[in-house]
This record gives structure tokens, sequence and C-alpha cells, in this order.
């Protein structure tokens, strides 16, 4: 039998957990949506969101709930979500890419996440913000 410790991420719900349940994410998306809000590097990916974030911070909260192995909220509330699909019709650049992952950056360091989780965090959230780039409607 392999044991598993608490920072085996990506395992069962271990990496919610990190994350500091829902409760965690939702710091962590307030958090990132004041960053985008804020640095000017973000200026284009904030301008493709809607004037109230009300909606965005849910999604994004419910998705990465699933995402990180805890609750699969999203399709309850949201229906059906395909990442790239839904931003195919955006113009995402690398960029752009680089922007949205800048602010989760700096969101994820103002949590208090052990170092390893949001390494783990970090580069897997790469994986879908360039899957995004690549099948969007970009202009390189």
């Amino acid at each position: 039998m392999v044991t598993l410790s608490k920072e085996n991420y990506g395992y069962q719900d271990n990496s919610y957990k990190a994350a500091g349940e829902l409760i965690g994410i939702r710091k962590l998306v307030d958090c990132f949506y004041d960053l985008m809000n804020t640095l000017p590097d973000a200026h284009k990916i904030r301008a493709m969101h809607p004037a109230d974030l009300t909606v965005s911070k849910d999604k994004l909260t419910h998705f990465l709930s699933g995402w990180l192995g805890g609750p699969r909220t999203y399709a309850g509330k949201y229906g059906r979500i395909s990442i790239p699909d839904v931003h195919q019709h955006l113009v995402v650049n690398e960029q752009e890419r680089d922007a949205w992952l800048l602010c989760m950056k700096l969101a994820a360091e103002q949590q208090p996440y052990a170092p390893t989780f949001r390494k783990y965090l970090l580069e897997q959230l790469a994986i879908p913000a360039e899957r995004i780039r690549a099948t969007s409607r970009n202009e390189d």
C-alpha cells in the first residue's frame, strides 16, 4: 500500500483542501479579480470581462472547486463547460495568457498556501491557459 502525504496534490481532494476549500478558493478568486482590475498588464484581459464581476467570480470559484478535486458544483449552477470552447471567441495571445497567469500567481502569493501547493497550482493552471491561447481567435 502506498502512503500518501497531504502534499500529494492532484490526488482526490488534496488540492481542494490545500486551497482552503470553497472559502479559500473564493479568497483566491476575489484577489485574482482585484489584481486584474489594478494591474496595467491585465488591462486587456479585464476588458474581456463584464463590468460587474459577480457572476465571473462565482463561475471561476465553482469551476476551481471541481477542478481542484472538491465538490463539482459548476455544472449544477451554470451547465457543462469546455474551457477552450467558452474562450474561443476571444483574442488570447501570449500576452493575454501571461497576464492572466500573472494575476493568478500574485493572487496565490497572497494566500496562506504552502509553497509546494502554490507551485503546483500555477503549473497546473498554465495548462488550460495555454490551451485557451492555442484555440482562441488569436492574432499572432
